[in-house]
C-alpha cells in the first residue's frame, strides 16, 4: 500500500475521479465532495476534513485515527463498518444525521456543535465522550455505556436512564427532561 502524507486536497470531486486507494498521513481534505465514494480500506491517519460533503460514503474496513472533521456533511453513514483499530476521530460542527455509530467503542469521543438526527449509538462505548451544544434530536441511546459522558449543554435528547451505563454523566437541569420522556409527565417551569 502507497502512503501519501502531507498533501492538500482542495476542492476536490472525488465522485468524479475517485481517491487512491492507499494510506494517508497528516493530508488535509478541504471543501472535497466524497458523498457516494466507496473509501473501503482506506487508511487515513492524522487527518483533517474541513468542509467536505461524505453523506453516503462506503466505510468498509476504513481506517480513521487520530481525524478531525470539521463543518462536515455526513449523512447516513455506517461507522460500525470502519475498521476498530486505533479508531479516534472527534467532530466540530458537522451534520451527521443519520449516521450510525452502532456497537462501537469509541470513548473519549468529542462531537462539538454537532447535528445528530436520527444518529444512532445503540450498544456503543460513549465513555468520557463529549456532546457540546449538540443536536441530538431522534438519536438513540440503547444499552449503551455513557459513563462520564457531558450532555450539560447538548439539546434535544430523549432516551431512558434504565436503558443504559450512565454513572456520572453530566447533564444541565434544563436538559434532564430528555431523561424522563418514558414517564409521560408534564414538568411546569
Amino acid at each position: 500500500m502507497n502512503l501519501v502524507t502531507d498533501e492538500l486536497y482542495d476542492k476536490r470531486d472525488f465522485r468524479e475521479t475517485p481517491l487512491e486507494s492507499t494510506e494517508y498521513e497528516q493530508c488535509v481534505f478541504s471543501n472535497c465532495d466524497m458523498s457516494g465514494c466507496n473509501l473501503s480500506e482506506i487508511k487515513f491517519i492524522g487527518c483533517t476534513f474541513i468542509g467536505c460533503n461524505i453523506s453516503l460514503a462506503i466505510l468498509a474496513d476504513t481506517a480513521f485515527r487520530d481525524i478531525v472533521f470539521k463543518n462536515c456533511k455526513m449523512l447516513g453513514l455506517r461507522f460500525e463498518d470502519c475498521n476498530s483499530f486505533g479508531l479516534s476521530f472527534r467532530f466540530e460542527n458537522c451534520i451527521l444525521n443519520d449516521s450510525s455509530f452502532y456497537k462501537m467503542n469509541i470513548p473519549t469521543t468529542l462531537f462539538t456543535k454537532c447535528q445528530l438526527h436520527n444518529a444512532d449509538f445503540t450498544e456503543s462505548v460513549l465513555k468520557d465522550s463529549s456532546f457540546a451544544e449538540s443536536d441530538l434530536s431522534g438519536a438513540v441511546f440503547d444499552r449503551t455505556n455513557l459513563e462520564k459522558t457531558d450532555f450539560r449543554t447538548a439539546f434535544n435528547y430523549s432516551f431512558d436512564p434504565d436503558k443504559n451505563i450512565m454513572k456520572k454523566a453530566k447533564f444541565s437541569l434544563d436538559g434532564i427532561t430528555g431523561l424522563l420522556t418514558k414517564y409521560n409527565i408534564i414538568i411546569h417551569e
